[in-house]
């Protein structure tokens, strides 16, 4: 069992749910230290008083915050937790709301949320179930290390999961990044959309989505750790600039399909397109079944888009 990290309650209306937190995720990347390369000494990072001018230990540091140039003011981790709020003990159901009304770059970090025991068992499988049947997650606020923050709770195989949440205020505005005011053609959407369905999946299970970089440095440690040669380094395929984007498309297609085993004819993409060009904008002089093809072209359009 990890160790906990945090020990509380859900609180939800009237309804309270005494947990403990654990990390939901493990970091499994390998680690390095400095060292000095002269004589591979290990190169430490020394913590020194600036007014004293020595090294101290850990039991001598706290946190302060700094009011003024000359006034820092202590805070203890004991007055931290003792914070005049309702989260410092609890994580406080706020709301409930469909997973989808939520922006994926608000959520953060995962942790379990355990039941801590037998008196919150009920209550806990009581969250499980109803947060299971309502296909909606919780919002709420608890406070951590000194603030207090946003928090999303959802359920993975029974258990409660809290995602930590950025505050709203704390989302740049994407204009920050001046999106490209580019027009594309209804051809392009229709082979992008036709590359997407040809790369869509289950699940993220397979080869393509293990860690390759965390296995190729093991072997250059493992490699050098033997004094043998270094692993060749494959020749990484240059991007082809894009001249023609729809024929890139197609090509993208026929390359995903072609590695599935499907067909990887899909040169009647642009046709289809045409196609529903033609639909919109008919000839002046129409048959009566060209007009009934016409209103079926336009009944399809609301679905498609």
């Amino acid at each position: 069992m990890p160790r906990t990290i945090w020990s509380g309650a859900i609180s939800f209306g009237l309804v309270t749910v005494p947990i403990h937190v654990v990390s939901a995720t493990e970091n499994h990347s390998i680690q390095f230290h400095n060292y000095h390369l002269e004589d591979m000494g290990r190169v430490r990072v020394k913590k020194v008083c600036e007014l004293e001018d020595r090294e101290i230990s850990q039991s001598e540091i706290g946190k302060g915050y700094e009011y003024a140039k000359d006034q820092v003011v202590a805070i203890s981790d004991a007055e931290l937790r003792e914070l005049p709020l309702p989260t410092a003990k609890a994580i406080e159901i706020e709301a409930f709301v469909p997973l989808d009304s939520i922006d994926p770059i608000q959520i953060g970090e995962g942790y379990y949320l355990a039941p801590d025991g037998a008196v919150a068992a009920k209550p806990y499988k009581l969250l499980v179930q109803a947060l299971g049947r309502s296909s909606k997650v919780a919002v709420a606020k608890y406070a951590w290390s000194g603030r207090e923050r946003l928090g999303l709770l959802r359920i993975r195989d029974n258990a409660i999961v809290l995602h930590a949440m950025r505050w709203p205020d704390e989302i740049r505005d994407p204009a920050a990044v001046d999106p490209p005011n580019e027009q594309v053609s209804e051809e392009e959407i229709e082979g992008a959309l036709a590359l997407m369905e040809s790369m869509t999946r289950d699940d993220l299970d397979g080869p393509e989505f293990e860690d390759t970089y965390t296995d190729a440095l093991a072997k250059i440690i493992e490699a050098k750790r033997e004094d043998r040669e270094l692993p060749e380094v494959p020749e990484p395929e240059q991007p082809a600039q894009v001249l023609d984007l729809m024929a890139a498309l197609n090509q993208s297609v026929e390359k995903a399909r072609a590695s599935r085993g499907e067909d990887a004819d899909v040169h009647e993409l642009p046709k289809k397109t045409a196609a529903k060009k033609v639909a919109k904008k008919p000839p002046a002089k129409k048959t009566a079944a060209k007009k009934t093809a016409g209103k079926k072209a336009t009944g399809r359009r609301p679905r498609s888009a």
